[in-house]
């Protein structure tokens, strides 16, 4: 991206409740709580600002979010209303901008001219307040890290601009874990080392980051002194392929597992069929009752789209990997992806015919409906 552009973070303010709010007048100023069913083991998929107040976030489990805030309304997901209200946002950011990368359904990167950032965001901010009722926070600055920091100083339903000579006083006195990039466990990692801020970060060698974190290492020092990337991603490249499973209750039994994962796999290869995908790397998440949660990966010789290799992959990472029970979620991942040209992988027997089976499986469910065809091995419970 040349220098002559502002790059724009603007992202959507509690986007899913805020939606609600919007198309429910009863609901504004009460604290709105959507996700699953706390029953079955939902976790929170937003929440106003009214339920924030009472220590509520995204992704807690729901359960929480009903003992934190029980007089909240609770509500499930409407994926479909949310799209459509997505569209038309991003129907605004296209009259302004030329560039726009997508980043999530509530999310997007922008570029325009430079020296018009803060101009522009005031007009989105209008216009999407004026035309769809819906709070838009804005970043604006001359990368994407610093917007992205700059819209979370911005929130709720503000902009805020951030410059590279104001990364000093605004950025440096934050807690390291506001960096994009740093998790818990590189925030635990670098704690043991006295760094605890941003600043602390900047200003700490680089070459001993490198040596605890490796490439990563000159990422972070990078990101810490508000040094980021410009380009705009106009056409989003699919990184991975993946589904996930939690259980209504803590799972011991293997067998189950296996079944779960066989599941996984299928709707994991379906739409990497259907997007013109393969990958090579298979990855198994676990989760155990205790929240405790590992990922395991194998990389295969060529790139592959079949449920039976999918599969095997996943359930010998499992078996490998399990632990000891109760398990509360699996998931299968599929990552490493090229367009398909690649040939089957060739060390599993038939994989040519065992492709042109899924595909068939694929065109009968897509006319007839997921249920028209199992696996035997799904059929025992049904």
């Amino acid at each position: 991206m040349s220098p002559n552009h502002d790059i724009l973070l603007c992202d959507l303010d509690a986007f899913f409740a805020s939606v609600e709010q919007r198309d429910h007048p009863e609901y504004r100023g009460k604290p709105v709580i959507v996700g699953g069913r706390p029953e079955e083991r939902g976790v929170v998929a937003a929440c106003s600002y009214e339920a924030r107040e009472y220590g509520v976030h995204s992704a807690m489990p729901m359960s929480r979010a009903v003992r934190l805030c029980p007089h909240a309304v609770f509500l499930p997901a409407d994926m479909s209303r949310y799209r459509q209200a997505s569209a038309q946002v991003f129907d605004v950011y296209n009259r302004f901008a030329a560039q726009v990368e997508k980043v999530s359904i509530d999310e997007a990167y922008l570029a325009v001219p430079r020296g018009r950032g803060a101009e522009t965001a005031r007009k989105i901010r209008e216009t999407v307040r004026r035309e769809l009722s819906l709070p838009v926070s804005i970043g604006i600055s001359v990368n994407k890290l610093l917007a992205k920091m700059a819209s979370e100083l911005a929130k709720p339903d503000g902009m805020k601009q951030v410059e590279p000579e104001d990364v000093p006083a605004l950025i440096w006195s934050l807690p390291v874990r506001k960096l994009h990039g740093v998790g818990p466990h590189t925030e635990e990692k670098l704690r043991r080392v006295g760094v605890r801020t941003i600043g602390q970060l900047a200003a700490f060698p680089e070459s001993k980051l490198v040596r605890m974190f490796g490439s990563f290492g000159v990422t972070l020092h990078q990101y810490a002194n508000g040094i980021g990337p410009c380009e705009i991603e106009t056409e989003k490249k699919t990184k991975s392929v993946g589904e996930e499973t939690t259980f209504a209750r803590d799972q011991c039994n293997k067998e189950t597992i296996l079944k779960t994962l066989l599941e996984l796999a299928e709707q994991v290869g379906c739409r990497l069929r259907k997007k013109g995908l393969r990958g090579r790397t298979v990855t198994v998440k676990i989760r155990y009752s205790d929240f405790v949660t590992i990922t395991r990966s194998r990389t295969l010789p060529d790139h592959v789209n079949s449920d039976g290799i999918i599969y095997r992959v996943a359930r010998d990472l499992f078996l490998d990997n399990c632990g000891s029970p109760p398990w509360r979620l699996v998931g299968v991942q599929v990552s490493n992806l090229d367009d398909g040209s690649c040939e089957q992988l060739s060390l599993f027997a038939e994989p040519d015919r065992d492709e042109q089976v899924c595909r068939v499986v694929d065109e009968l469910r897509e006319k007839f409906g997921r249920g028209a065809v199992k696996r035997a091995a799904l059929l025992k419970d049904t």
